[in-house]
């Protein structure tokens, strides 16, 4: 997910340099919201990492 999101912003800045404004707008969302979800996700594991830790 995280891997996406990076290519999808490099996409973005590539795209941005070229002057493609709607592209780069387009994939620069699509990063934002695959990074938010990757992060949602991360957390979601590292709670349930902890809450298993804390259990043991």
């Amino acid at each position: 997910m995280l891997k996406w999101a990076i290519i999808f912003a490099v996409i973005s800045l590539v795209t941005g340099l070229m002057g493609f404004r709607g592209v780069a707008g387009v994939t620069g969302t699509i990063a934002k919201v695959l990074f938010a979800i990757f992060l949602i996700l991360f957390l979601i594991a590292l709670l349930a990492v902890i809450g298993v830790l804390h259990i043991l």
